[in-house]
């Protein structure tokens, strides 16, 4: 079934499936975030640093968005429910492996093999979603979807944090094997195949372009927060990365068949969309990266509770991500999305304002305007990116986008992980100061570090975590600027570039009219 003018019989039952298969993806980064106190601990996990903390969040999400493009071009030519299978079946063996990985390395190394099967799975059900529903349930469909993240963030810290109160750190990762038993059997039962009938050829060297300039502008921020970024090796790392990426750009504009069309920015409608993703991604997972170590260390909290605190969020979306569609359709794609926007950016406001003492409701009400914010940006944004492309190129439009996410997550965690390593380094103070030689390093690293100085260090151990919970905190005051920076720059893009209500209906019946092949054009 290359291409469905009406809705798919089972199109509904089709999206429970994709659901299904979304879960699995989304869960594996909440869970994390619950689990990177415990995998950090030198006993009860893995003794991980800050930094290599970092990479098993981006070694996954770097292999996600630099495989995406080719990942939605392979979906297109060999079949959208095959490809999805497949990734499904990778996602669930590194799932296996990083649950018995011995070491940090070898953690961050199935991380990026899970990467690999993300990759897979995450364009597939956005095609999917495109091919089986007909555009006028389109927007509806995109936002049970979008709500379906909402749920996995909701049960992901949870389920994560009842694991660790009973197992070991590995059993965050073991949870991803059964649903993904679950996904293969139901995809095969019920999701029918579908393909482009003029599919790209796949652009090897743009892939490993792209692979590597990621891979080294991340490399370079991570190395400047530990080091500081007037190191020769963070610096040098950061301009190769840009060179490397800039070279992408322009290598990918001059060839027939590119993994990134970047003639896709031409309609104004996708470049704002798809900017406003990274831009809220970027201040949305660097504030949960450093908001799991205020909560574990700083407050105190175990994993379970912890795990909780993150609920709201995940209710905010789960509740008004379906109903995001009908605001859209009242008042238009520009309001909705600048709206919700600003509500980001006034939850992670907040976080300028919380202390070790702040009342915890505060953050969970944080929380949950954050979760009712991205509601209502996420489901439009997305919505705007498929309409602007015609229905055969559904899985490019959808790497494109979940490329962004992507990379606007690692880029979120890495530059404002970053920036609380350097800020809590140069705010510590002298309560190190006379500790022995690796003692010290390792109470300067991170907190989690100092924390596992301070239970070795006895009666200077008080005085050590108290200076750490002081500079953590307004290192994450520091980064906290950061996210709401991102958050309030993505609401002007929206304000400014995405289409109205009436220019959407506009824009809306010129799609449903185009030939195939062309693209809309805000």
């Amino acid at each position: 079934m290359d291409k469905v003018q009406a809705g798919h019989p089972r199109r509904w039952a089709i999206l429970g499936v994709l659901v299904i298969s979304l879960l699995v993806v989304v869960l594996d980064n909440t869970v994390l975030n619950v689990a990177l106190s415990t995998i950090s601990d030198p006993e009860r996990g893995l003794g991980a640093t800050q930094s290599e903390l970092e990479w098993a969040i981006n070694s996954y999400t770097l292999v996600f968005a630099g495989l995406l493009f080719t990942a939605g071009i392979l979906a297109d030519r060999l079949g959208r429910r095959i490809t999805l299978v497949a990734g499904l079946i990778v996602f669930g063996v590194a799932s296996l492996i990083s649950a018995y990985a011995g070491s940090p390395d070898q953690l961050i190394a199935a991380r990026a093999v899970m990467g690999l099967g993300a990759a897979a799975v995450m364009p597939a059900t956005l095609s999917i979603i495109a091919n089986v529903f007909d555009p006028s349930e389109r927007a509806r469909a995109i936002g049970v979807w979008a709500g379906a993240v909402g749920l996995a963030v909701a049960i992901g810290p949870v389920i994560g944090g009842l694991l660790l109160e009973s197992f070991w750190w590995g059993s965050v990762f073991l949870i991803n094997v059964p649903i993904v038993i679950v996904g293969v059997v139901l995809v095969f039962v019920l999701v029918p195949e579908s393909r482009d009938p003029k599919p790209n050829r796949i652009d090897v060297l743009g892939v490993l372009m792209s692979i590597v300039g990621l891979t080294l502008l991340t490399y370079g921020v991570i190395k400047g927060g530990e080091d500081g970024f007037g190191q020769t090796a963070a610096w040098s790392t950061i301009v190769a990365g840009v060179l490397v990426l800039g070279a992408f750009v322009l290598y990918q504009s001059r060839i027939e068949f590119p993994s990134l069309d970047v003639r896709l920015f031409k309609s104004r409608q996708f470049s704002a969309s798809v900017g406003i993703i990274g831009l809220v991604f970027f201040a949305a997972m660097g504030a949960m990266f450093f908001g799991a170590f205020y909560l574990q260390l700083v407050r105190g909290y175990g994993p379970l509770a912890s795990g909780a605190l993150f609920v709201p969020f995940a209710v905010g979306q789960m509740v008004f991500a379906p109903l995001s569609s009908g605001m859209v359709k009242r008042f238009g794609p520009k309001a909705v999305s600048t709206a919700g926007l600003l509500l980001v950016a006034a939850a992670l406001s907040t976080w300028l304002l919380i202390g070790a003492g702040t009342p915890i409701w505060v953050v969970a009400v944080a929380f949950f305007v954050q979760g009712v914010g991205m509601a209502n940006v996420m489901p439009p944004a997305t919505e705007a990116i498929m309409a602007a492309l015609p229905r055969e190129k559904a899985g490019v439009g959808s790497a494109v986008s979940n490329t962004i996410r992507q990379l606007g997550g690692a880029l979120g965690v890495a530059v404002l992980g970053a920036v609380v390593s350097s800020a809590y380094r140069g705010h510590l103070g002298d309560a190190a100061a006379n500790l022995p030689a690796a003692a010290e390093e390792a109470a300067r690293e991170s907190v989690a570090g100092a924390y596992a100085v301070a239970a070795q260090a006895g009666p200077a151990g008080a005085e050590l975590i108290s200076q750490a919970n002081a500079a953590f905190i307004t290192a994450m005051h520091y980064a906290a600027v950061g996210t709401l920076v991102f958050a309030v720059l993505g609401a002007l893009v929206a304000a400014i570039w995405l289409p109205g209500r009436r220019r959407a209906e506009t824009l809306g019946q010129a799609a449903a009219e185009r030939p195939d092949g062309e693209l809309v054009d805000a």
